[in-house]
């Protein structure tokens, strides 16, 4: 890292202006975007230990040959389980795009770098047909028996709220090319934080946390019922979990515990009084937004994503007494499910979402675990709760899987 160099041009008209960035990224890139807003990239220029990342990416030179760009950027995942260690990745080269289509190519590394180099825009993957294995990573009674469990102990007061998840695992007879599935994350769930990173992909509909400037935002979702492509059924269904006092408390419990934890770093803070549906293309959310602006000097998204993460809405509350009860009943480790995705660049800035929708991928790409969960708060029901884990990973199955 100490010998590390930057260097930032626009990028030229041509096919990589336009190309959609999960073209960009391909198999073994790695991508972050929303909206149009966001990242591809490849090549490792340098890895850095997240708690050090403003300060060494700081510390690059950057020579800014664009019409503006924030310099190098480092971007990974974080585990589920709070204060967890871990590296984020330097890309050798990143493509950044504004969200309103302007773009610029970083570059980093040790050598001078003179001109931009060649963009690849990988063609869309040839279609194929393979074989494919959904099974439960775990016997689906143990998460039945979890849930039951933690809606006891809510209804004894030893805590407000706990999440339950369950993995299932997907197996197939060829490759699970990395390509494709973003290509159909990309067409059904644009509106969604979509990333590429190191074996994890995923399309998460949740904001944990994001700095520009002095600007912070985050969104968390709590609550959740499902879609079922009929828009007055959908509208009807909203409307229950506007109404449902169950969705209600597992909501407020994720919106007052960002709001408790971001105030103290604010000048001042401002959140939706009532969540509003947040829909995707197989659930419903409730989802509230909060915006503020950060005190002098500000925090940095790293010092945020470690004071949020995990929030209730994928672990629980109290968070310390939720934690220790997953840690009881769900009988898996969650590794990187649950935890956070995103980027920082040497201001402190950048984006993070809640690692969600997503799956894990073996390294011969043959096998993918994916993970889904709810929150069980007193009157959960077991099955209910099962029908909502299947419909989150519907998500990903729909991508991964196809005949």
């Amino acid at each position: 890292m100490d010998r590390l160099r930057s260097v930032t041009f626009d990028l030229p008209e041509g096919e990589a202006a336009i190309a959609s960035l999960v073209d960009i990224a391909g198999d073994d890139g790695v991508l972050f975007v929303r909206d149009g807003r966001g990242f591809a990239g490849w090549g490792v220029a340098g890895r850095v230990n997240i708690d050090s990342a403003v300060e060494r990416l700081a510390a690059i030179p950057h020579e800014d040959r664009s019409t503006g760009c924030s310099g190098p950027l480092a971007f990974g995942a974080v585990p589920f389980s709070p204060g967890a260690s871990c590296d984020l990745v330097v890309p050798a080269v990143v493509v950044r795009d504004d969200g309103t289509g302007h773009r610029t190519v970083t570059v980093t590394g040790t050598d001078e770098v003179d001109a931009i180099p060649e963009i690849p825009v990988r063609r869309p993957p040839t279609p194929k047909a393979a074989s494919f294995e959904v099974v439960p990573d775990g016997p689906v009674d143990r998460y039945l028996n979890a849930v039951e469990r933690a809606a006891e102990a809510v209804r004894e007061g030893r805590l407000a709220k706990a999440v339950i998840a369950r993995p299932v695992r997907v197996r197939s007879d060829s490759t699970i090319g990395v390509h494709a599935v973003l290509r159909r994350l990309e067409s059904m769930f644009a509106s969604t934080y979509r990333f590429s990173f190191d074996g994890l992909i995923g399309a998460s509909p949740e904001l944990l946390v994001e700095v520009d400037g002095l600007v912070v935002r985050a969104n968390p979702l709590a609550g959740t019922t499902r879609t079922t492509g009929d828009p007055e059924r959908d509208a009807a269904l909203a409307k229950a979990l506007l109404h449902s006092e169950k969705n209600q408390i597992e909501h407020r419990a994720a919106i007052e515990m960002v709001r408790d934890t971001l105030l103290p770093y604010c000048s001042y803070l401002d959140w939706t009084p009532e969540p509003s549906i947040v829909k995707v293309a197989n659930v419903q959310h409730l989802g509230s937004l909060a915006e503020g602006r950060l005190s002098t000097p500000p925090a940095t998204v790293i010092d945020l994503v470690r004071a949020l993460q995990p929030t209730p809405a994928v672990g629980g509350h109290p968070r310390d007494t939720a934690l220790q009860l997953i840690a009881e009943l769900e009988g898996f480790e969650r590794g990187r499910y649950g935890g956070a995705i995103g980027w920082v660049d040497g201001h402190g800035d950048g984006t993070w979402a809640v690692t969600l929708r997503c799956a894990e991928l073996s390294e011969d790409r043959r096998e993918a675990r994916l993970v889904a969960g709810g929150g069980i708060v007193a009157d959960s029901v077991a099955d209910d709760e099962l029908a909502e884990t299947q419909a989150k990973l519907q998500a990903m199955l729909s991508a991964i899987v196809r005949p």
